[in-house]
């Protein structure tokens, strides 16, 4: 029983659900990215290396025996997630920095500051 008592608190874990919650995200966001760089950025960029060659697809830019368009399509791919990512860090970053810089509210007084108050407001009343 303590087995499964132990996994059952390791799978329940925050980090573990934060991290199963940023893969899905992260699976997510790579399809999106995917489709950004083959969809529009791709053909935008290759346009005038597919009208050079005479192809209307990426599959079909070769080289003799290279099929570089493909490989062109995959470096823009992750150039792109690259710097989308770095943006992000630099984001969250800021974030932290923000956090960080906030000052500390004052500590509350200790127990003995706080008679020794009373004591003097007491004295201020009667004296």
């Amino acid at each position: 029983m303590g087995f499964l008592k132990e996994f059952k608190e390791f799978a329940l874990k925050g980090n573990v659900v934060d991290l199963a919650i940023a893969v899905i995200i992260g699976a997510a966001f790579g399809a999106i990215v995917s489709s950004l760089t083959d969809d529009v950025i791709t053909p935008l960029l290759l346009q005038p290396a597919l009208k050079a060659a005479g192809v209307q697809d990426l599959d079909k830019l070769t080289w003799g025996a290279v099929k570089y368009g493909n490989f062109l399509a995959a470096v823009l791919k992750f150039i792109l997630i690259a710097f989308v990512l770095f943006l992000l860090m630099k984001f969250v970053a800021s974030l932290i920095r923000k956090k960080e810089e906030a000052p500390a509210p004052p500590p509350a007084p200790s127990s003995t500051d706080q008679l020794l108050m009373e004591i003097r407001d007491e004295l201020r009343r009667k004296g």
